[in-house]
């Protein structure tokens, strides 16, 4: 555990630089190049900064170790992280699209200064950073089954993809469009709009429990049958809290054992399992006399 919460914390570093970097390069580039569509989207890096505090006091609180008040541990601290990340994601995006709907419902669009080659480059600069800060991230995220983690690397993909929106817009406007440039910022807003919806409904559904999928099931059985001494599986409960599962199993054995001998076969099996499965925080195994 302690690993797993100084990689998530390291990748979170990393991104908090490339956070600030490509957001100032961003803002410099939308003010010097009279791009409001590129100054749009270094707010949305900048909030990504934040972001990744919040990820990283999420990973340290989940990271604890259970206590009396909390015996379950803390694990769902991180899907707590995932919603806080979803709201501050929402909240950009509505800004963002409260300006670009300001700008388009004026209708005047002489007062819009045609952006400047250096925020054509910063554009595809921040696409290829951000999409690689995006794959990073996810890597770490999908081997340390973090929700944190995992929502930080979608805020970076919403990020390259929001500016694709201000590369399109940027581009259309030295082309004779202005009107382009608003509403590049448009969909710049859709997109963190979707993606903070995406995120906060993952987050909520993993804080209410529920099973596990039925293939994950199907392979906690198939572990547990292969264990020596059981006879058979009368009963699995699972239970998803936060990024970790518990599980609840009844299994078949011998009646005519020792109590000493169920016992070691139902350690085998809780041994076996939790082993196989990392994401196992605990299973309970309840061993019965075979019909």
């Amino acid at each position: 555990m302690e690993n797993s919460e100084k990689t998530a914390v390291k990748v979170s570093v990393v991104s908090i630089i490339g956070n600030l970097i490509l957001s100032v390069f961003k803002l410099f580039a939308g003010i010097t190049a009279h791009s409001g569509a590129m100054v749009s989207d270094a707010v949305h890096s900048a909030s990504d900064v934040f972001s990744s505090f919040i990820v990283i006091i999420g990973v340290k609180i989940s990271a604890k170790a259970s206590d009396k008040e909390h015996p379950y541990g803390h694990e769902r601290f991180e899907c707590v992280s995932a919603v806080v990340l979803a709201v501050v994601l929402l909240v950009t995006g509505l800004f963002i699209g409260a300006d670009a709907v300001r700008d388009i419902t004026s209708g005047d669009f002489s007062g819009i200064a045609v952006p400047k080659r250096l925020a054509l480059v910063s554009a595809g600069v921040s696409i290829i950073v951000k999409e690689l800060m995006f794959w990073y991230t996810r890597y770490y995220a999908k081997n340390l089954r973090s929700d944190a983690l995992m929502a930080d690397a979608w805020h970076h993909r919403s990020d390259a993809l929001s500016s694709v929106g201000a590369l399109i817009g940027i581009a259309g406007a030295r082309m004779g469009y202005p009107a382009l440039e608003p509403l590049a910022s448009l969909l710049i807003c859709m997109f963190i709009v979707k993606a903070s919806v995406d995120i906060f409904r993952d987050a909520v559904n993993k804080m209410i429990d529920h099973s596990c999928d039925e293939k994950t099931e199907n392979l906690i059985r198939k572990c547990v049958l292969e264990q020596e001494g059981v006879k058979n599986i009368d009963l699995l409960r699972t239970r998803v809290f936060g990024n970790k599962i518990y599980a609840d199993i009844e299994i078949s054995a011998d009646g005519s054992i020792s109590l000493n001998d169920a016992h070691a076969i139902a350690e085998k099996v809780h041994s076996a399992t939790e082993k196989q499965f990392p994401e196992i925080k605990h299973i309970m195994v309840h061993v019965n006399p075979a019909k």
